[in-house]
């Protein structure tokens, strides 16, 4: 009977694993694991334009969006669209740049923003842009300075060591940006050849009430009718070349970029994602799941609902706070959404039990041969013991971090001053030569680190409280102590915190407000101030430095037991990976996301949520006006985009009268897939990606086949907006924009 139920187990997990719609797939595979199924579901493209090393094809046309110029992972993805190096991306991943941009005066985020011509276009300092040269497997070279007997600081040294050798081998003129990354827990490795490009500009944005419009309400919902795009243009020396801004720069000159497609979609229509999706955990056990339902997302969960509550009280009493703080605001909410909404599918989807499900499969599996009980005999063991040492320091880690040392903003400042503090201190009699010129010489190097220190610091003044409002702060302060001091044992909580308590007997308004009329990190003024006469003694009794000080000492204590639980489970998560692998060997395993680049393919497709509920596959205008409220700044319809509608004035964009909006399809991703482009089996762009949906927040965890859906504007509201909304014309004639001509019936004479 074992026997027989294992079998059907593994048939069940063998069928599960090659779902179309499922998967974030390596694109130097694609010939050999996609090509032929994506064939079957509509796909026209050869192997070679889809990717290919010597000559141009999709990947081409794909950059990862990141603030370094030797990026390690992006925020978001983008798509070339023209021949000058013109990009689409999510509004939401420009916001941070249209909020830097904005001011009282010109509000961009409320007005939107439009260039005219390549001079009116805004740099953007630190923004990169990414496009993959080529990708290698190198596994075994870096399996083979690896064995079973390393500890896990040892294998990670070993790891960095053969990688950094790899990426100098691969870059030996220094032109690319190199990444080796893991797959599989650390079972394979594949090496990554960038060009990074570092001069990229602003070039439009709709006003926040198209580009967000639904705002957190709507955020992970559908149905959807948000305009979430953005456009961007890179640019590069006159010879092609990456180069940091420059009025000589010229734009890129792509190997490859999208044509845009007016047939819009059909139910069933195949489409393909490319991207750079951020982190997944797919082959998460259930001591995982567990961890994450009961001991870490709930603190997460909890403080930054606390955080946003008090800058929204701020934000909707000041058009300049709100300004200040759209952008962080929309970051912590989007976060804190998704935790809750993750949660929630974890729980309602069972995901817990299906894992159960699965480890009770290896198990079976592992013990029906001797090999197998001595390879990975104790991976399940191991993992369940690892998680349960990692939830015994999570919750004090948390709370030491996020409401501690990364709470109220000025906490994280008052850090920064930590090394001025340090060098003003005396240099110990015991630590200075003996001899008189070479101790006067350590005098001398260390007045000049602290000229060199101070000048740092007033350089990132304007920086920091830029987007800053100390009454918002302090009342963030306020609800973190106190968070802080409801969920912390007293014997883990620092002395800077336990006397400021005592001082004020319990009362947390009182102590936050003491922290700010106290502090000299709570204003530009008061920092010049200490700046221009920085005093050992004023640092040593700052309340802000030293909650700092505090704060972060314990975290460093509790982090240490973190790590090591960490530590704990690495190769039993390596281990579990090889297993599952080699109980299915028929099966076609993709890695989890790691930020690097990746295609999914699926069909745009409607789905039931729930019992009697059904949901379309699109969108129109129509929802636009019937989710209008005047007085709700999430559903603001601007008055041009209502008259438009009201009109049916949609140009070229509309369908007999009606322009889509959004669509929804099957395709597979998670963060960092924003602003990925949605293409066709003719490799045309027809929408841009921008979230998923409420019914399978549990998706990057356990994937849902019959509820998880990608949601995308439609690439002809996107042009709507750009020509009949902002008359931005400018932009359209650069594009490729193509229609499929209509075919004629044709009569059959029998």
């Amino acid at each position: 009977m074992k026997r027989i139920v294992l079998f059907f187990l593994l048939f069940a997990g063998l069928m599960q694993g090659i779902r179309a719609d499922e998967g974030m797939w390596l694109p130097m595979f694609v010939k050999r694991l996609n090509h032929a199924e994506m064939q079957k579901m509509g796909l026209r493209l050869t192997p070679e334009e889809i990717y290919s090393v010597n000559n141009a094809s999709l990947k081409d046309a794909i950059v990862g969006l990141s603030n370094s110029p030797t990026p390690n992972g992006y925020f978001c993805t983008g798509e070339i669209v023209s021949s000058q190096g013109l990009v689409f991306t999510n509004h939401h991943c420009a916001y941070d740049l249209i909020q830097k941009h904005s001011s009282v005066e010109n509000d961009y985020l409320t007005n939107g923003f439009w260039a005219k011509s390549f001079a009116e276009e805004l740099p953007n300092e630190g923004l990169t842009a990414s496009i993959l040269i080529s990708m290698a497997d190198v596994t075994d070279s870096v399996m083979a300075v690896l064995n079973d007997k390393m500890s896990p600081d040892e294998r990670g040294a070993a790891i960095r060591k053969k990688t950094s050798e790899l990426r100098k081998s691969f870059n030996p003129e220094g032109k690319y940006h190199v990444v080796v990354k893991s797959f599989f827990e650390g079972n394979e490795f594949y090496l990554f050849i960038y060009q990074v490009y570092r001069d990229v500009r602003l070039v439009g944005a709709p006003p926040s009430a198209i580009g967000k419009f639904g705002g957190d309400t709507d955020n992970w919902m559908w149905p959807r009718h948000t305009g979430d795009f953005a456009v961007l243009r890179i640019y590069t020396a006159p010879d092609g070349s990456p180069a940091d801004y420059s009025k000589d720069n010229v734009p890129l000159k792509p190997k490859h970029h999208l044509p845009i497609s007016l047939d819009g979609v059909q139910n069933g229509d195949f489409s393909m994602i490319w991207g750079f999706p951020g982190s997944t955990d797919r082959y998460l056990t259930s001591f995982g799941v567990n961890f994450n339902l009961e001991k870490q997302y709930p603190v997460i969960i909890d403080l930054f609902g606390k955080k946003l509550e008090s800058w929204k009280q701020y934000m909707d009493a000041d058009p300049a706070v709100r300004i200040q703080y759209a952008s962080k605001y929309a970051q912590v909410a989007n976060t804190w959404k998704y935790l809750i909404g993750q949660t929630r599918g974890l729980k309602r989807l069972n995901i817990m039990g299906r894992k159960q499900g699965e480890e009770l499969q290896f198990s079976e599996w592992v013990s029906s041969d001797q090999a197998l009980q001595e390879k990975y005999g104790n991976v399940l063991a191991e993992l369940e013991a690892g998680y349960k040492a990692m939830g015994e320091s999570i919750q004090p880690l948390l709370y030491n971090n996020m409401a501690g040392a990364g709470g109220a903003e000025i906490i994280g400042y008052a850090s920064s001053f930590a090394q001025l503090r340090e060098l003003l201190k005396p240099i110990p009699k015991a630590d200075l030569p003996k001899d008189k010129a070479m101790a006067e010489k350590m005098r001398k190097e260390r007045e000049d680190q602290v000229k060199k220190t101070i000048e740092n610091l007033r350089n990132g003044i304007d920086d920091n409280f830029k987007n800053y409002y100390a009454p918002a702060d302090q009342l963030v302060l306020q609800r973190m102590l106190e968070a802080y001091g409801k969920n912390m044992p007293e014997n883990l909580q620092p002395d800077a915190f336990k006397n400021l308590m005592k001082r004020h007997k319990g009362n947390y308004e009182a102590a936050a407000a003491d922290v700010f009329s106290r502090s000299m990190l709570s204003s530009p003024e008061k920092v010049e101030a200490l700046l221009n006469k920085p005093s050992l003694k004023i640092l040593e009794n700052d309340p802000a430095l030293q909650l700092a000080d505090g704060f972060t000492g314990k975290m460093m204590e509790v982090a240490g037991g973190f790590r090591q639980a960490q530590a704990s489970i690495s190769k039993a998560r390596r281990l579990w990976m090889a297993g599952l692998r080699e109980m299915q060997p028929q099966r076609p395993f993709y890695p989890d996301a790691n930020s690097t680049l990746r295609f999914t393919y699926g069909s745009v497709k409607d789905y039931i949520p729930a019992d009697a509920v059904h949901y379309n596959y699109v969108t129109t205008h129509k929802g636009i006006l019937e989710k209008e409220d005047p007085s709700n700044d999430e559903f603001i319809v601007p008055e041009k985009l209502k008259s438009l509608i009201e009109t049916l004035d949609f140009g070229p964009y509309g369908d007999n009268g009606t322009l889509v909006t959004c669509f929804i399809s099957t395709n597979d991703i998670t963060g960092g897939n924003s602003g990925s482009p949605v293409i066709n089996g003719k490799g045309e762009l027809i929408g841009i990606a921008f979230d998923g949906n409420w019914e399978a927040m549990s998706g990057d965890i356990a994937f849902e086949t019959d509820l998880q859906r990608t949601i995308s504007v439609d690439i002809r509201y996107v042009l709507f907006v750009i020509d009949r909304y902002a008359g931005a014309t400018n932009l359209i004639d650069e594009l490729d924009i193509r229609k499929a001509e209509p075919q004629p019936i044709r009569v059959v004479n029998n």
